[in-house]
């Protein structure tokens, strides 16, 4: 497998980003790592080439796309950004895997312009994998898609129901529809005519609408919304996360410091579990191709683990499945 890494994406780079790709190194078997970005930058941080000359290839881009500008817009006046000349690789067969920590929507947007959605695939959706005490919860879409129609969420469930299974080896799993309420009647025209799509396709195991409070109780192993929904729940959970641990931490040593030391590795385990750099990056689903999209604060860990994920998807046979299952439903 080849995997483009966009060096130039995400708060950190180009430094964390080029350290990830040297820590997944010694994981890879005869895949190689594509890093675009400023070749001579690129060079100096990789260092000794006898460590990374077999393995890594750079592609030079001289421009980059920043988080606060217009995606497509960007796309085409900057042809010679880190994601632009990436998407480009993928589209000519140079590259399997495309993986960014940079603009978002540039890198949906360059997704879509360039590998194109599979046969089948209306409008892509992002996944992520949300950690639970009952175990891995799969939310779609995150953000790709804001105004989605009934048949968009009704495909981000097949697709999030395929992933699960070869992903996370979930035998047969299920779905819930975030709503405002858990009767049918509740929520939007959006979300109605969404409850009915799922309960009247019998391929999927729908349970029903699902009240965001619940969510982290795990009420179904996928969870389905739209974009602008998903993107809040995460971005919400992430601060929430974030801001417990650290009124957890001021109230012990404002209250209790001596009690601190025995506390921590409870923390540290919780935290380890909670840490979305476990998870390395979202998937964009119903992409020819695998695409990643890293969040913005992604560390070498992070983009290493990123690395690792992509791997496992482009493997497992997904893209295959999901165009399969959307064309029986065709049928």
């Amino acid at each position: 497998m080849r995997i483009a890494v966009d060096a130039m994406g995400g708060d950190y780079a180009p430094e964390q980003i080029v350290a990830g790709a040297l820590d997944a190194l010694d994981s890879l078997q005869d895949d190689k790592i594509l890093l675009i970005g400023p070749e001579a930058r690129i060079k100096e941080l990789l260092g000794d080439p006898e460590v990374w000359q077999n393995k890594i290839i750079i592609h030079n881009a001289t421009e980059v796309i920043g988080m606060d500008e217009s995606p497509v817009e960007a796309l085409r006046r900057k042809r010679d950004s880190s994601i632009a000349v990436m998407a480009k690789l993928a589209k000519e067969g140079h590259a399997d895997v495309i993986l960014s920590a940079g603009n978002t929507g540039a890198c949906v947007a360059a997704a879509q312009m360039r590998m194109r959605p599979l046969p089948g695939v209306e409008r892509p959706g992002i996944l992520v994998v949300f950690p639970t005490i009952h175990g891995p919860l799969v939310l779609c879409d995150v953000g790709a898609n804001i105004t989605p129609k009934p048949s968009h969420l009704h495909q981000y469930a097949i697709m999030a129901e395929v992933y699960a299974r070869k992903i996370l080896k979930v035998e047969n799993p299920t779905v819930g529809l975030i709503s405002i309420g858990q009767e049918d009647a509740k929520g939007t025209d959006l979300i109605k005519s969404t409850n009915q799509r799922l309960k009247d396709d019998p391929s999927l195991r729908f349970i029903g609408n699902v009240e965001p409070r619940r969510m982290l109780e795990k009420p179904a192993d996928i969870v389905i919304c739209d974009g602008f929904a998903g993107n809040i729940i995460l971005k919400l959970t992430e601060g929430m996360a974030e801001s417990i641990f650290k009124y957890i931490f001021h109230e012990f040593k404002q209250q209790k410091p001596e009690l601190l030391q025995h506390f921590m590795p409870v923390v540290e385990k919780i935290y380890a579990e909670h840490d979305y750099t476990e998870y390395g990056g979202a998937p964009l689903m119903g992409i020819d191709g695998t695409c990643i999209i890293c969040h913005g604060n992604s560390d070498a860990s992070a983009i290493k683990n990123a690395i690792m994920v992509s791997l496992k998807q482009a493997r497992a046979g997904i893209n295959e499945e999901i165009a399969k299952r959307l064309k029986s439903l065709e049928e």
